[in-house]
C-alpha cells in the first residue's frame, strides 16, 4: 500500500499566505525524508477553507525542490477551468517533474465557488463528461476536433505532451454508483474518503466499488485510495484536542458541501451540523487519530473495508502549529508505516 500526505492549505485563524505557503512546503520536503509516497494538493477558491486554488502551481514548485517524491492534485476543480488548459498545465508538470505525478481530478461540490465563477454547480456533470473526453483526446498525441454542448474545438494538437505514457495516472473522487462506473469504465483510479465520511460509509463504497468491477470487469483492476485525517500521539489528551482541531474542517466541508455554509469577510466559519458526532465517535469512526498501535489498527480497518491501495495523510488539520504536525508525521513515518511496508 502507497502512503502519501494531503494538504489542503487551510487556516482557521487566516493566517498571512506568505505563512501558509511556507509551511507547505516544508510539510511536502518533510514528507519526501520521511517516506512518504506522494504529496497531494487540493483546489479551493475565495475562502480560508484552503488557499490553494491553483494545485499544479504549487505541484511544480514543490517537484522542483525535491528528487523522489510524487506529487499530485487531490483535485483540479475540472468544470471550472478550460479542459484543454488543465490538459497543458498536466503535461507541463509532468514534464518538469520527471514523470512524477499522479492527477486527481474532480467535478467539485462547493456552490460557494462556482457562483463566484458565474458557475452552477447542477451544470457540472455535463460539462465534466465533456471535459473529461477532450482531456483524454489530447493526450493521445494526434491532432483531434471536438463538437459538443459546451466546447467546439476544430482541430488541435497539444503541445507539450505528458512525459508518462499515455498519461499520468488519472485519479477521480467518485462515491456514487454513477461516478464509480463512469469512472472504472474509463480505467481511472478511485480517490475517496475526507472530512465527514464515516468507516460506515467507507464500507458501503467499498461494497459498491466491488459490484462495479465485477459488472464492469476492466482490463486494469483501478487502484483505490482513502482520504484521512491523521495525527499521532503518545497521549490520549493530546489525541482528543487533535480531534477538536478535525471538527473544523469538518463543519466547514459539510456547510460547503450542503450549501449552509458562512464566509465572513473571507474566512470559512465552522457551522456545527445537526447530530454531531462526539469527539469518541469522531476518533473510533471518522479520524485517524491515536497513538501508533490506534493510528495502524483504524488504518487496517480500512483496508479491510475497502480494499485500498493508497492511504493519504491529511497532518495538517485544523489550526494546528507546524510543530505539532511534523512530530505526528515523524511519528507515522517510525512507528506507522512499517506495519504497512
Amino acid at each position: 500500500m502507497d502512503i502519501g500526505t494531503f494538504l489542503l492549505m487551510q487556516s482557521p485563524s487566516a493566517r498571512p499566505s506568505h505563512e501558509i505557503f511556507a509551511r507547505g512546503i516544508e510539510l511536502a520536503q518533510a514528507a519526501e525524508s520521511l517516506g512518504f509516497r506522494n504529496a497531494w494538493l487540493g483546489e479551493h477558491h475565495f475562502s480560508t477553507y484552503g488557499y490553494l486554488s491553483r494545485p499544479v502551481q504549487l505541484a511544480t514548485y514543490i517537484a522542483a525542490k525535491t528528487t523522489r517524491l510524487r506529487v499530485g492534485t487531490a483535485v483540479i476543480v475540472v468544470p471550472l477551468h478550460h479542459p484543454l488548459v488543465i490538459a497543458e498545465e498536466i503535461a507541463t508538470l509532468d514534464l518538469l517533474s520527471g514523470g512524477r505525478v499522479d492527477i486527481g481530478l474532480g467535478r467539485g461540490y462547493q456552490h460557494y465557488e462556482f457562483a463566484r465563477f458565474g458557475q452552477e454547480l447542477e451544470a457540472a456533470r455535463a460539462r465534466w463528461d465533456e471535459s473529461i473526453d477532450i482531456i483524454m483526446k489530447a493526450f493521445e498525441g494526434k491532432p483531434f476536433t471536438h463538437e459538443g454542448k459546451h466546447f467546439q474545438l476544430p482541430e488541435t494538437s497539444l503541445y507539450p505532451q505528458p512525459l508518462q505514457k499515455p498519461h499520468p495516472p488519472i485519479w477521480v473522487t467518485a462515491q456514487s454508483p454513477y461516478a464509480i462506473e463512469a469512472t472504472v469504465r474509463r480505467g481511472f483510479n478511485v480517490l475517496t474518503g475526507g472530512f465527514g465520511i464515516s468507516v460506515a460509509m467507507l464500507a458501503e463504497f467499498g461494497t459498491l466499488m466491488k459490484r462495479v468491477v465485477d459488472q464492469v470487469k476492466p482490463a486494469r483492476l483501478p487502484s483505490v485510495g482513502v482520504q484521512r485525517a491523521v495525527y499521532v500521539t503518545k497521549s490520549e489528551a493530546d489525541a482528543r484536542e487533535a480531534a477538536e482541531q478535525a471538527r473544523w474542517n469538518m463543519r466547514v466541508t459539510l456547510s460547503l458541501r450542503h450549501n449552509y455554509e458562512q464566509v465572513v469577510g473571507g474566512c470559512a466559519v465552522p457551522v456545527p451540523a445537526q447530530n454531531e458526532p462526539s469527539i469518541d465517535e469522531l476518533l473510533e469512526n471518522h479520524l485517524v487519530i491515536g497513538t501508533p498501535q490506534t493510528v495502524i489498527r483504524q488504518i487496517k480497518r480500512i483496508q479491510d473495508v475497502v480494499g485500498i491501495t493508497h492511504f493519504n495523510c491529511s497532518f495538517w488539520i485544523g489550526d494546528m502549529d507546524q510543530a505539532r504536525v511534523l512530530k505526528s508525521m515523524e511519528l507515522f513515518s517510525q512507528e506507522v508505516m512499517p506495519a504497512f511496508a
